[in-house]
C-alpha cells in the first residue's frame, strides 16, 4: 500500500515562515468571526513542519495534504478541518480538539495525541491525489493508488475517538491506554501489539481486526463487535467482556484469566500461607498472589487479603463482605456486582478496577499510616476506577485519589470524601446527600452539583 508521505509527490510543498503562517492564521480568525477581510485558511500541500501552532485555530481550514513533521498542535482546534493524506508525523496533538476531521489517509506515526477528542474523525482509506499547475487536484493513475491512514508508534492516552472510523487503518504499536473507543469502527485496522489498556470499547466494531499481541487489561469490551478478529497472543486478563463474547471461539488463542483446578483446597492453602506471612512479618508463609485468576461468584466473606497482589482478577458477582483486603493490589480487576460492604480497603489500589453496581456500603476505604520513621499515609488509590451505579453509602473515603473515576449514579449517601481528590471524576447522577466533602478537590469534576 502506498504511504501518505506519497501525496503530491510530484508537486513539492511550498514551505511557510511563521510570520507568513501568522499573518493567514489571523484572516483564518475573521473569517471564523465574519469580520470583514476574513478567509478561511488555505493550507494545501503547504509545508508547516516544525512551527509552533500551539492553542490556533483552524477549524474547518483545508490542510489537504499539508506537512506538518514535528509541528507542535498542542490544543489546537482543528474541528470539521481537511486533513485529507497529511502529513502529521511526529506532531504533537496533545489536547487538540479534532473532532470531526477529515484524517483519511493522514500519515501520524510517532504523533502524540494524548487528551485529544477525535470524536467522529474519518481515519479511512483515502485515494492517493495530485495538484496540477492550477493547484487542481486529480487522482493517481497507477493502480496502487489507495492511501492508508496511520497511528503506527502514536501516543493516544486519554483520547477520546468515539465513533470515528479507522477501519483499514495501521495502529500497530500504538498507545491507547485509556482512550474512548465507543463505537469506533475498526474493521480491518491492524492494531498489532498496541496497548488498549482501561480504554471503553463499548459498542466498537473489531470486526476481522488484528489484535494479535495487543494489551486489552481492564479494557470495556461490552457490544463490541469481535467477528473474525485475531486474538493471537492478545491479553484480555481483567477485560471487561460480556456473555456472548466468552463464547467467541477467536477468544481461544488469546490470554485470558486462569481457573483453578482444586479451587476450594488450592484457595484454603494459600490463605494459609498468605495469614502466616502476615503474622511472621513477611519471615515466613508466601504473600498470596491471585493475579489474573477468575473467582467470579465465589462466597469470600470475611476473608484475609491485606497487602496481596490481586492484578487483574476476575470476582464478578463474588461475596466479599466484611473482607480484609488493606493496601491489597486490585488494579484492572473485574468487580461487577461484587459485595465488598464493611470491608477493609483502607490504603486498597482500584486503579483501573470496574466496580460497576459494586455494594461498598460501609467499606473502609480511608487511608493507611505506615508506622515508619517518616510517618508515610497510605492513600486507596481509585483512580479512573469504574464506579458506575456503585453503592457507598456511608463509605469511608477519606484522601482517598478518585480522579478520573467514574461515579456516575453512584449512591454516596452520608460517604466521607474529606480531603480526597476528585479531580476530573465524573459524578453526574451521582447521590451526595449528607456526604462530607470537607477539603475535597473537585477541580474538573463533572456533573457535581454545588
Amino acid at each position: 500500500m502506498s504511504s501518505a508521505q506519497g501525496f503530491g509527490s510530484n508537486s513539492p510543498r511550498t514551505k511557510l515562515t511563521q510570520s507568513q503562517l501568522n499573518a493567514i492564521l489571523l484572516r483564518h480568525q475573521a473569517f471564523r468571526k465574519s469580520q470583514p477581510g476574513g478567509v478561511r485558511a488555505n493550507l494545501k500541500m503547504r509545508d508547516l513542519s516544525h512551527l509552533d501552532l500551539s492553542g490556533i485555530d483552524l477549524s474547518d481550514a483545508d490542510l489537504s495534504g499539508a506537512k506538518l513533521f514535528s509541528a507542535r498542535l498542542t490544543g489546537a482546534n482543528l474541528a470539521n478541518a481537511n486533513l485529507y493524506a497529511a502529513d502529521l508525523r511526529l506532531a504533537n496533538l496533545e489536547k487538540a480538539d479534532l473532532r470531526r476531521a477529515d484524517l483519511r489517509g493522514a500519515c501520524l506515526r510517532g504523533a502524540v495525541l494524548s487528551e485529544a477528542t477525535l470524536v467522529e474523525v474519518d481515519l479511512r482509506d483515502g485515494t492517493l491525489l495530485h495538484y496540477d499547475s492550477s493547484g487542481e487536484m486529480y487522482a493517481h493513475d497507477y493502480e496502487d493508488s489507495v492511501l492508508t491512514s496511520e497511528l503506527t508508534a502514536a501516543t493516544i492516552r486519554g483520547a477520546d475517538l468515539s465513533r470515528a472510523k479507522v477501519a483499514n487503518a495501521f495502529v500497530m504499536q500504538t498507545d491507547l491506554t485509556d482512550a474512548i473507543l465507543r463505537g469506533t469502527k475498526f474493521m480491518r485496522a491492524n492494531l498489532t501489539g498496541s496497548n488498549l489498556t482501561g480504554c471503553d470499547l463499548t459498542d466498537a466494531d473489531l470486526t476481522e481486526a488484528n489484535l494479535s499481541g495487543a494489551r486489552l487489561s481492564g479494557a470495556v469490551m461490552t457490544g463490541c463487535a469481535i467477528n473474525r478478529t485475531n486474538f493471537s497472543g492478545a491479553t484480555l486478563i481483567g477485560a471487561i467482556l460480556d456473555a456472548a463474547q466468552m463464547r467467541s471461539p477467536n477468544l481461544q488463542a488469546a490470554v485470558l484469566a486462569k481457573t483453578l483446578e482444586n479451587p476450594e483446597d488450592d484457595l484454603r492453602e494459600m490463605l494459609m500461607e498468605h495469614l502466616t506471612w502476615i503474622d511472621s512479618g513477611g519471615k515466613a508463609g508466601k504473600r498470596a498472589d491471585l493475579s489474573a485468576l477468575d473467582l467470579s461468584g465465589r462466597k469470600l466473606d470475611g476473608i484475609n487479603l491485606s497487602a496481596a497482589i490481586l492484578q487483574c482478577i476476575a470476582l464478578r458477582g463474588a461475596n466479599l463482605s466484611g473482607a480484609a483486603m488493606a493496601i491489597a493490589d486490585m488494579s484492572l480487576a473485574d468487580l461487577r456486582k461484587a459485595d465488598l460492604s464493611k470491608a477493609d480497603l483502607r490504603g486498597v489500589n482500584f486503579e483501573r478496577a470496574t466496580l460497576t453496581g459494586a455494594n461498598l456500603t460501609g467499606a473502609q476505604l480511608g487511608p493507611v499510616h505506615i508506622q515508619t520513621m517518616s510517618g508515610h499515609v497510605w492513600r486507596a488509590n481509585l483512580q479512573r476506577a469504574r464506579l458506575g451505579m456503585a453503592l457507598l453509602c456511608k463509605a469511608d473515603l477519606r484522601k482517598a485519589n478518585l480522579s478520573g473515576a467514574n461515579l456516575a449514579g453512584a449512591d454516596l449517601t452520608g460517604a466521607d470524601l474529606s480531603e480526597a481528590d476528585l479531580t476530573g471524576a465524573d459524578l453526574t447522577g451521582a447521590v451526595l446527600d449528607g456526604a462530607t466533602m470537607d477539603q475535597a478537590i473537585v477541580e474538573e469534576a463533572i456533573g457535581l452539583v454545588c
